[in-house]
C-alpha cells in the first residue's frame, strides 16, 4: 500500500494501515517514516485526531 498520500486517507483505514506496517514490516516509528518517506510528526498528529498515540513498547497507535 502506498503511503505518500496518508494526509488524504481516511484515518481510520491508515490507523489499519499503519499497524500493520509497525508490526509485519518495520521495527519503529523511524523505521516506518524513513521507509514511506513521510514526516512521523504529520502521521501522529493525523492519527491523533481519532484519539491514537503511538506506543514504543507495543510498536503501535493505540487509543488514549
Amino acid at each position: 500500500m502506498d503511503l505518500s498520500n496518508f494526509e488524504q486517507m481516511d484515518t481510520a483505514i491508515l490507523l489499519s494501515i499503519v499497524n500493520e506496517k509497525l508490526r509485519l514490516e518495520c521495527p519503529d516509528l523511524h523505521d516506518l517514516s524513513a521507509s514511506y518517506d513521510m514526516p512521523s510528526e504529520a502521521l501522529a498528529d493525523k492519527l491523533d485526531t481519532l484519539g491514537y498515540h503511538y506506543d514504543t513498547k507495543t510498536n503501535q497507535f493505540k487509543s488514549f
